[in-house]
């Protein structure tokens, strides 16, 4: 792996540097301070660029950065602090982070996002809303245990007002789907499966873009449904499952609840692991992995269910 730029991000200014021992420079995180920094990078021999999730503030330089065709990854701020204290750097400042950014890209191997389109990302802002809003009545709802009287009739009444814009934006979301025409048919496809409805269909396509361009390994690690091995000399930890995309790995589990019921090969995965003695937590794992390797294998092949080998 050759030099890669190291960018920590704040809320108003951007540290960069070209490589673990290059010369750190600030830069304001605004739209022109953006652009500077893309030009300035984009004359640079490098092999990436490696920043961090901030909450959004570094969403301005990831989409200049890939509009302009340069290769960038985005990723947890954990990994990187993990990073930093096995290479015995405990320390932390702006300066720090950005070097420690720079040799975790050129030290490990990162995985790229496909760089998204400009209706990707209305798309990916649409669903974000989405899950704003359910959370929103979820929370709604949970008061309602306690509240009474006027309390309880507002709560019903926003909770109903909430519940109609999340269908005006399942619209929105459909008519966007609707545009691209394999996405249209990766749609219908995904819903060809037992236990896929659209909203499982929708959560995928727009938050699991990878979706039928790797292999069952690595998008069961991408949506954090890969056993991980905890052994130790003679001992043999139990497996579990660590880290990846939630929103994804949410929309699985709902699917795999009514898959395991309806869909032969979950429901038939569910019964061996049950009368092997699994917990249902490990079922459901199970079935949602299975789940997965299915809908990857339809969404590559371009094919209904039944009639793909995953």
């Amino acid at each position: 792996m050759g030099l890669c730029v190291g960018v920590d991000v704040a809320k108003s200014h951007l540290d960069w540097v070209l490589g673990s021992r290059g010369e750190v420079q600030r830069i304001p995180n605004t739209p022109a301070g953006v652009r500077r920094l893309v030009k300035q990078i984009g004359r640079l021999d490098f092999d990436r660029v490696v920043l961090e999730s901030t909450g959004q503030y570094e969403r301005a330089l990831l989409e200049a950065l890939e509009d302009q065709g340069v290769a960038v990854v985005r990723v947890n701020p954990v990994r990187a602090r993990r990073f930093a204290e096995g290479m015995g750097v405990l320390a932390k400042n702006d300066a720090l982070d950005a070097r420690i950014l720079a040799l975790f890209g050129e030290k490990a191997d990162l995985v790229e996002r496909p760089p998204k389109s400009p209706r990707e990302r209305l798309l990916g802002d649409l669903a974000s809303r989405r899950r704003q809003l359910i959370s929103m009545i979820t929370a709604e709802k949970n008061r309602l245990e306690h509240a009474q009287g006027w309390a309880a009739k507002d709560i019903h009444s926003h909770v109903r007002l909430l519940e109609k814009r999340v269908d005006r934006l399942d619209e929105e979301i459909d008519r966007v789907v609707a545009q691209d025409e394999k996405q249209r048919g990766d749609f219908e496809r995904l819903q060809s499966v037992p236990g896929v409805g659209p909203k499982v269909a929708r959560a995928l396509l727009i938050d699991l873009p990878e979706l039928g361009r790797l292999d069952r390994r690595q998008i069961a690690s991408l949506t954090g449904l890969a056993p991980y091995a905890r052994d130790s000399g003679q001992k043999r930890g139990s497996r579990s499952i660590h880290g990846g995309r939630s929103a994804p790995r949410t929309a699985l589990y709902l699917a795999a609840m009514v898959g395991s019921r309806w869909n032969p090969e979950l429901a038939d995965m569910k019964a061996r692991l049950r009368e092997a003695g699994k917990s249902p937590k490990v079922i459901l794992i199970a079935c949602a992995r299975k789940l997965l390797t299915i809908l990857n294998a339809i969404v590559r092949d371009q094919s209904e269910w039944r009639t793909v080998s995953p």
